[in-house]
């Protein structure tokens, strides 16, 4: 009976708590950040503070979220190095809530969007005010990325492009390679488990696992670039690094367990 109980009161906590994202998100969003944007600076600075303040409000989703019994998380390795600027921040995407717990643990971290969503009344202005990254064409995408890192932001990015289906090997795109690359980043790669799993690609909101999962997030060190010369092959020195990242991902999994 307790089960049961608790079964039902984290299907209501889990609706209740993407009810919440939304009508917040909107309510911050679309009617209060307007008012208080001129009182941000400007250029660079506004840009940090509401990446600030989105850090903010995503850690205490968060925190909400295991306050009422859904999930926990944890943070190992070098979580120092998270706070560093200027990081090419490279994970594996098991779950929806991935992009949430990583802008919750990085100060000024931006990311890619899907050019559609500036569009949408309610999501251009953070788009904006925090300067996500978005574009139609591929080498512009990867230019514009490029430039953020140098600034020094930290961009976040999957490179297997969708959420993980599990049980499949993870296949990544040359996309994150590309970038790093260009950037001559400090890549950061970042193990993201999900135990059980829950809010995957193929899962409704709904389908919530037996017990409260835990998110957890595994820091690695720094990983060295190939300088790329003008004599190099960027597309080969693309291939073999996306290869370096898929062998690293796979290896991790096996030694933090399976996302």
């Amino acid at each position: 009976m307790a089960e049961r109980l608790n079964y039902c009161w984290r299907l209501f906590g889990t609706g209740l708590s993407f009810f919440l994202f939304g009508a917040v998100g909107i309510l911050i969003w679309g009617l209060l950040f307007p008012l208080f944007e001129p009182f941000l600076g400007r250029s660079e600075t506004k840009t940090r503070r509401s990446r600030r303040l989105m850090q903010g409000i995503f850690r205490v989703y968060m925190d909400f979220m295991h306050l009422i019994g859904i999930l926990n998380y944890q943070v190992q390795g070098r979580r120092e190095l998270l706070a560093a600027d200027g990081n090419l921040v490279v994970a594996n995407h098991p779950c929806l809530l991935d992009i949430v717990f990583l802008i919750s643990q990085i100060p000024n971290a931006t990311c890619i969007v899907k050019p559609a969503l500036i569009s949408n009344p309610f999501m251009r202005i953070p788009i904006r005010a925090m300067g996500y990254i978005y574009a139609e064409d591929p080498e512009l995408l990867v230019t514009r990325c490029a430039e953020e890192l140098n600034a020094g932001s930290s961009l976040i990015i999957f490179p297997e492009g969708t959420r993980t289906t599990p049980g499949k090997p993870i296949k990544f795109q040359r996309g994150a390679a590309a970038i790093a690359l260009q950037a001559e980043a400090r890549l950061l790669p970042v193990t993201i488990g999900c135990h059980p799993t829950t809010l995957t690609k193929r899962e409704k909101w709904y389908q919530i696992p037996e017990k409260r999962f835990t998110l957890s997030l595994y820091v690695g060190d720094h990983m060295r670039l190939t300088p790329v010369s003008e004599h190099s092959c960027r597309s080969q020195m693309t291939r073999q690094l996306t290869r370096q990242l898929e062998a690293y991902f796979i290896e991790q999994l096996a030694q933090h367990g399976k996302s």
